[in-house]
């Protein structure tokens, strides 16, 4: 493959092409596929990481002799993902992305070697600590490097193919970790070490491809580095994020969760404080998010993210307790999600690229996902699951409309040098948004579950159905009680050993407790759907982030260095194997 990077001819450019003595920074479609195939495997690391998980954590907590620690594996992976991801983004815009991006890859597959050796719960929360490390530049960086070397108006045709990894993730992942979790041993390897065994070929392969063939000309400006703001940001988000795991297990109003706040709170003003007063080199600068395409984009990504993760977390619960399903069945039957998502994003792409134009489709996006929330309310145990298959389509089908589409719109709407630390923005407030939401949904729901399933058996014992169910075999009676008596919620396999009609109204209560999270959720949709309508419609530009670079710095050597100009003076470095 040929370098992009290949310096023209002095004298005179080709026909369409660079100036003379410009750098090239055109890509190939060939190109652009194979640099696309290294970030996509890099991206599913992260993706496939976040779904694994899920159905194997109980089994490693068992192994390892650590129950009650288990959600400290998922909450030290979320607070440093979620930091890293504007670090990987400010400093990408600085150094260049080809680093920070091989990094990341690094740092996540040490990562999982690490996990898959650990001996204790509290070795892998540190250890998934450090995955996070990389997961955070993983999906970050790949959105800024597309940015760099496709223009705005084919851009979402390619991004396109990042939310569709995503989705194939979200459904193999579980089976893979169900699989995994179910096998005593692989190789004579514990099965569960081999869910993070599994990253290291993966990631081995994404290295080689980034390292052969991503090669980006970048223009260094020496610039200080905004590391008080750095460390406000980890003082501000740690304890929230924190909080947001763990609070319900402690009580919102617990001596722990008050310090927490406390903390956070005087992190995000010391945070907003180094912002100001590093203004242009801030790690978020604050004058970005005057742009209002920037500012629509991030808050429009905090609501989706709660709206996506708050709502459609309820979705597999739904599955696995109220239809019976496993965790490789409920996998299975959110394929059509992934295929709305996919069928969404491939749409909203062509259309962008042929039209371009953006606006609408975001627009589009929230009004769907605004439809489908309101579906999934009026779903309950008696639905029949083809019904709710096809509201997963209508919701997969405006995520795909959305996300993509929006990041596209922040891109285009920022200065080249800036596309890392806008991309990062993007990221770093969906997944912020998406942690706040489940976190609130998951309260919501836990507090108004238990009360509706002891309604929802209230009015089914004097039925007739039910006391010829119980006279049958009255010890179902005692399995009720008993698992009521602890928390139901954490184990359900007792429904199991109830007849149906005994585990119906069960299954009755915990429907009308998720109706409730949609209906919560579609509301935040509805201020979503507002703040989208505020997204103004800038004409895409025709060339990608490095030949707005190549322009830039061509202008600035026509102005023989004046300062002021862009990448200006002796101290600016040109590194084009980065």
């Amino acid at each position: 493959m040929s370098n992009p990077s290949t310096t023209a001819p002095a004298e005179a450019g080709p026909a369409g092409g660079p100036p003379a003595g410009r750098p090239s920074v055109e890509f190939t479609h060939r190109q652009i596929l194979t640099i696309l195939a290294g970030l996509m495997m890099g991206m599913f690391l992260a993706a496939l990481d976040q779904t694994i998980m899920a159905t194997a954590t109980r089994t490693i907590a068992d192994d390892l002799n650590g129950f009650d620690l288990q959600a400290w594996a998922t909450t030290a992976f979320l607070i440093t993902s979620t930091i890293s991801t504007p670090l990987y983004g400010k400093l990408s815009d600085i150094y260049g992305r080809r680093g920070f991006f091989l990094f990341a890859i690094v740092a996540f597959v040490v990562g999982s070697i690490l996990c898959g050796m650990s001996q204790s719960m509290y070795e892998l929360a540190a250890f998934r600590a450090i995955q996070g490390i990389g997961a955070g530049g993983l999906m970050s960086m790949a959105l800024a490097i597309i940015g760099d070397i496709v223009p705005p108006r084919e851009r979402a045709k390619y991004q396109g193919f990042f939310l569709a990894v995503f989705g194939t993730a979200s459904v193999i992942g579980p089976l893979l970790g169900g699989f995994f979790a179910g096998q005593d041993s692989i190789l004579g390897i514990t099965g569960w070490r081999w869910i993070f065994y599994l990253n290291v070929p993966i990631g081995i392969a994404a290295m080689i491809v980034v390292a052969r063939v991503l090669h980006l000309p970048h223009t260094r400006t020496n610039h200080r580095i905004d590391w008080p703001g750095a460390v406000a940001l980890i003082v501000g988000l740690v304890p929230l994020l924190t909080v947001a795991e763990q609070g319900r297990t402690w009580g919102w109003d617990s001596p722990r969760a008050l310090a927490c706040y406390a903390i956070g709170l005087i992190g995000i003003v010391a945070f907003i404080l180094a912002e100001r007063a590093y203004k242009d080199e801030a790690l978020l600068p604050l004058r970005l998010f005057k742009n209002r395409t920037v500012a629509v984009g991030s808050i429009s990504s905090t609501i989706i993210g709660m709206a996506m993760f708050g709502g459609l977390l309820t979705v597999p619960l739904y599955l696995q307790i109220v239809k019976g399903s496993s965790a490789t069945e409920a996998g299975l039957q959110m394929i059509p999600f992934v295929v709305g998502i996919m069928a969404g994003s491939i749409t909203a792409g062509q259309l962008i690229a042929r039209t371009g134009r953006y606006r609408i489709f975001p627009i589009i996006g929230s009004s769907l996902m605004l439809i489908a929330l309101g579906l999934f309310a009026t779903i309950g145990a008696d639905t029949p699951l083809w019904k709710t298959m096809l509201i997963m389509v209508v919701m997969g089908l405006g995520l795909g409309g959305n996300m993509q589409p929006m990041i596209t719109a922040v891109q285009n709407a920022v200065s080249p040098r800036e596309i890392g630390v806008a991309t990062s923005s993007v990221t770093f407030f969906r997944s912020m948004g998406g942690t706040l939401g489940t976190a609130i949904f998951l309260s919501v729901l836990f507090n108004v579950v238990g009360g509706k399933i002891n309604s929802a058996y209230e009015k089914a014992q004097g039925t007739p159905a039910f006391q010829s169910a119980v006279a049958a075999d009255p010890s179902q009676l005692q399995t009720l009680q008993r698992a009521q008596g602890g928390d139901a919620l954490s184990d359900t396999s007792f429904l199991g050993r109830l007849s149906d009609v005994v585990s119906h109204p069960f299954k009755v209560g915990f429907s009308d407790g998720i109706q409730l999270i949609f209906l919560l959720a579609a509301a935040v949709m509805v201020i979503g759907l507002i703040v989208v309508l505020f997204l103004p419609e800038v004409p895409l530009q025709q060339r990608s982030a490095q030949q707005q670079r190549a322009d830039d710095a061509a202008a600035a050597a026509a102005s023989d260095g004046v300062p002021g100009e862009v990448g200006a003076g002796p101290e600016v470095e040109t590194k084009s194997s980065r």
